[in-house]
């Protein structure tokens, strides 16, 4: 009796990983960016008015 082996390729499921990997990095960087902008925009206006 023949035995079937079954190949499964994992190079799609791979590259699918990394690019959800890929996007969550890049939405926590716009994150930190827009809050940092906007610390950062409260300061120099807070400076500009103690001026």
């Amino acid at each position: 009796m023949k035995q079937i082996t079954l190949i499964k390729r994992q190079e799609g499921a791979t590259m699918i990983e990394y690019g959800l990997i890929v996007a969550l990095i890049a939405l926590v960087c716009i994150a930190a960016i827009t809050l940092i902008g906007t610390n950062a925009s409260a300061l120099f206006n807070n400076i500009a008015g103690s001026l």
